[in-house]
């Protein structure tokens, strides 16, 4: 496991230290498709992920799910953030995507912690950060067919594409955030690859089955 300092530098500057919490914070190592925090539960702590990734997730009473974000090593949970600053129950469900560890911190520590400048500025540049990836699925939600219109947008120009997030928010007349937000979600189903300007289609068919007949409407 890497030194949480390396991946939360101002973690180097809290009072209590992280060493001098011993095992009390971790670490804990989770399997794929463990449960770490519920809705409605109360925030047993703030997590540090070291290794792995959590998806944190809001679910309708119909058993529907929305992705709001994902958590991976160096980055801050939102939902538990918000949770112990408002000493409320959690507003959505995070779990493990794959094998992940992560320490926890105690409430109490989160908010001695919150009296460091440089550890607060973090947890406020996450909300700024979080925010404004929450405004972009607003949006692709108000918008429900986009992440067709992209699927047909790739489609029909070869395997390999020399083309812009926002040359593609442009054609689709959205904004660059949403395309790249539904473009991370195509590569982690493996239908696509990024790279600098570029975009390789790894699965035409599976783009295709989500274009349905966008892809026809396509000039």
């Amino acid at each position: 496991m890497l030194d949480p300092c390396s991946l939360y530098p101002a973690l180097a500057r809290v009072s209590p230290s992280l060493p001098s919490l011993g095992l009390s914070t971790g670490p804990m190592t989770v399997a794929p498709g463990t449960v770490l925090f519920d809705e409605n539960a109360s925030c047993q702590g703030f997590p540090l992920v070291m290794e792995g990734e959590v998806k944190v997730s809001r679910h309708s009473a119909d058993g529907r799910s929305l992705e709001l974000y994902r958590v991976v090593p160096g980055e801050l949970c939102l939902a538990s953030s918000a949770s112990l600053f408002r000493s409320q129950p959690l507003m959505a469900q995070g779990v493990a995507t794959k094998s992940t560890t992560l320490l926890l911190i105690p409430p109490v520590v989160f908010a001695q912690w919150l009296e460091t400048p440089a550890f607060r500025d973090q947890v406020l540049g996450l909300f700024a950060e979080r925010m404004a990836d929450l405004t972009g699925l607003i949006d692709a939600v108000a918008f429900q067919k986009l992440d067709q219109r992209l699927a047909a947008a790739l489609l029909g120009r070869g395997q390999d594409l020399a083309l812009t997030h926002q040359e593609l928010a442009d054609e689709l007349g959205t904004v660059r955030e949403i395309v790249s937000r539904l473009l991370r979600r195509f590569e982690r189903e493996g239908w696509v690859e990024l790279a600098r300007e570029r975009i390789h289609i790894n699965n035409s068919a599976a783009l295709r089955l989500l274009a349905g007949d966008a892809s026809k409407a396509r000039p």
